[in-house]
């Protein structure tokens, strides 16, 4: 065995060889302050577009990223190779803060949440007066991840040259949900899409729905530009077919804001959602609240909420609705 005198230096240490090659691992991580700022556009198999500079690239996300997931609408920090030439590969190396995120679950009994799309502003929950028929639990679902979420929810009804929207309306009038009513003549002659497009000025906006329901379409009268797949409804079973497969950010004509399309849902799971969150989105019932026993459900007959509509300061409607956003959680979508 050799030993070392008082005066040793790094040539006089004997250091075991790696034999796998490799760097030895470390804690300290780069920094990456000179990485460029991306806009994640699309994901597609682990390969991620990102915009930057006006220029769109293709990158994936770096190993010391570990788990962390990068999903469209995120910011990033991009190094390596930006020009956007063909067979070139960028690297994403940091995720900011999020500002918002969008989830949902695959039904009410799954704990395992997925990130839809972050950093956005707005929930478009697009549905069809008829053809398919429309599902108001699922937009009720919606409309409580919307609120969970911080987003402003936009209902956005198509199809009304087959149906009347003035039931559809009646029904979500007391939840102040702003809304825009289509068909496709008027998205064919561009009236329908000026008309949606005045409600996504300046904002990030992600269009919800299930399969058939138009939300497609719409999308390419807002970007024509940027044309995507159409499907139709099978006519047995009143389903639409999956054309949208993956999520994609669009930039509006002349910067106006981003629509972010998404595949069609057939289920919208709030296993994640708590539901004394959704209080918050009826800002003339909450002060109510404070008379409610501890763990309320404001659905119970010792909820301090029915006294105060009682009383005069909320619109029973409004009590209502949100009982039965809240109910959402124990029904499924098709009831």
């Amino acid at each position: 065995m050799r030993r070392y005198g008082k005066h040793t230096d790094e040539d006089d240490v004997r250091v075991r060889p790696n034999r796998k090659g490799n760097r030895p691992r470390t804690s300290i991580r780069p920094k990456h302050e000179d990485a460029a700022e991306g806009f994640v556009l699309t994901v597609d198999r682990g390969r991620l577009t990102v915009l930057v500079e006006e220029r769109t690239i293709i990158a994936m996300k770096a190993r010391e990223l570990g788990r962390k997931g990068v999903v469209v609408g995120d910011r990033v920090a991009v190094v390596g190779d930006l020009s956007g030439d063909k067979d070139t590969l960028a690297r994403i190396v940091r995720v900011e803060e999020r500002s918002s995120v969008l989830r949902r679950t695959a039904d009410d009994d799954d704990p395992f949440e997925r990130v839809v799309v972050a950093n956005a502003d707005q929930l478009a929950i697009v549905t069809a007066l008829a053809d398919p028929e429309p599902r108001p639990r699922l937009i009720d679902r919606c409309l409580v991840a919307a609120f969970d979420a911080g987003l402003s929810p936009l209902l956005v009804l198509t199809k009304s040259d087959l149906a009347p929207a003035a039931p559809m309306l009646e029904t979500y009038e007391p939840l102040g949900v702003p809304y825009v009513v289509t068909n496709r003549e008027e998205l064919t002659d561009g009236g329908a899409a000026d008309r949606v497009r005045e409600r996504l000025a300046d904002q990030v906006t992600v269009f919800v729905g299930h399969s058939g329901v138009g939300k497609t379409t719409l999308v390419n009268a807002l970007v024509p530009e940027r044309k995507r797949a159409t499907g139709r409804v099978n006519a047995v079973t009143g389903r639409g077919r999956h054309t949208t497969t993956s999520a994609l950010a669009l930039p509006l004509p002349d910067g106006d804001g981003w629509v972010i399309d998404t595949p069609g849902v057939r289920s919208f799971g709030l296993h994640h959602v708590d539901p004394a969150r959704v209080i918050h989105a009826f800002p003339d019932l909450e002060p109510g609240t404070e008379g409610c026993p501890r763990a309320c459900s404001h659905d119970e007959p010792d909820c301090a909420l029915d006294q105060w509509v009682a009383d005069g300061h909320a619109d029973p409607a409004r009590l209502y609705s949100l009982r039965r956003l809240l109910a959402t959680r124990e029904r499924r979508e098709g009831d």
